[in-house]
């Protein structure tokens, strides 16, 4: 027999499901009012809160410790064993920087020597270049053999004056042709490190033109220049008729282009009898033979 109605269900059974599907929405609104979700607990808001505060306190602190003002580098005589955080910092060193010097300090460690400062950890060679020429160490943390001689316990008068040379002043110059490490770290703002490099790239070229070629060492300070002279007399020139490839090319000015250039010129054309001869050269610009002008001869 085929049934017309299928799904049909009798009265008793419709109210059976009708109550089953009323006691099912009252159970999980029940649930929804007695028991909150977890996110929304006392207990999970405080936990939210607080890990808002600890975000907020580190990026604050994050702020604090990357975001550091600039500051105006003032360079100054200083001693690093017993200076301060505040000259430390005016001397363009770096919060980390200063803090190392601290804790060095605190084990015991000394600086007995400008050298010493060198070594400090974080120091880059520039900054050691520029501060160098300002240490000053106190007699009270030298060896004591650089401070009594060994049969003499009176302290030596001149230890100071040749460790620490005496500045020149605003109008005194020097020849800087002529004048050896000792004399250039009289200079304001030269130490032995700058004597040293003054020094070697003046026998490399031979002498120096003009005092704004020191400027081609690296980093030089500039506020230096007003205390030299310079003696173009001095300069010691190259005969570029006689010379090799591999001479011509030792000095700064020549490259290895341009001294086979000149060799291959005399070896065509002869004997160079002024640096003009060289302007059809395309190893040579004009600024080239302008410079290298005070350091040859025919």
């Amino acid at each position: 027999m085929k049934l017309s109605r299928p799904y049909y269900l009798c009265k008793s059974d419709r109210v059976v499901v009708l109550f089953l599907l009323a006691v099912l929405a009252f159970g999980v609104i029940g649930y929804h009012l007695l028991w909150p979700s977890a996110d929304t607990t006392p207990i999970a808001a405080a936990d939210s809160t607080r890990s808002k505060r600890r975000a907020v306190g580190t990026d604050s602190r994050r702020a604090y410790t990357y975001a550091t003002p600039s500051r105006q580098v003032v360079y100054a005589p200083f001693d690093p064993n017993t200076a301060d955080s505040t000259q430390l910092l005016s001397l363009g060193l770096q919060p980390y920087q200063v803090r190392n010097i601290y804790h060095y300090r605190a084990k015991g460690g000394v600086f007995r020597r400008p050298s010493d400062f060198a070594r400090l950890y974080g120091l880059t060679a520039k900054q050691y270049r520029e501060l160098e020429p300002y240490i000053r160490i106190s007699a009270d943390y030298l060896p004591a053999s650089e401070v009594y001689a060994v049969h003499d316990e009176r302290p030596k008068a001149s230890s100071d004056s040749l460790r620490y040379p005496v500045k020149l002043r605003n109008s005194e110059r020097i020849a800087l042709n002529l004048a050896d490490t000792t004399l250039l770290r009289r200079v304001p703002g030269i130490g032995a490190y700058y004597a040293r490099r003054i020094v070697a790239y003046r026998q490399r070229l031979g002498g120096y033109a003009h005092a704004r070629q020191l400027l081609e060492i690296d980093d030089f300070p500039e506020e230096a220049l007003p205390f030299f002279t310079v003696d173009a007399g001095d300069i010691q020139r190259l005969d570029v008729n006689r010379l090799s490839l591999s001479q011509l090319k030792r000095h700064p000015y020549i490259n290895y282009l341009q001294a086979r250039a000149i060799c291959d010129y005399r070896r065509l054309k002869g004997p160079l009898a002024s640096l003009d001869q060289l302007r059809l050269l395309s190893a040579f610009t004009a600024a080239d033979i302008e410079r290298l002008r005070p350091y040859v001869r025919f």
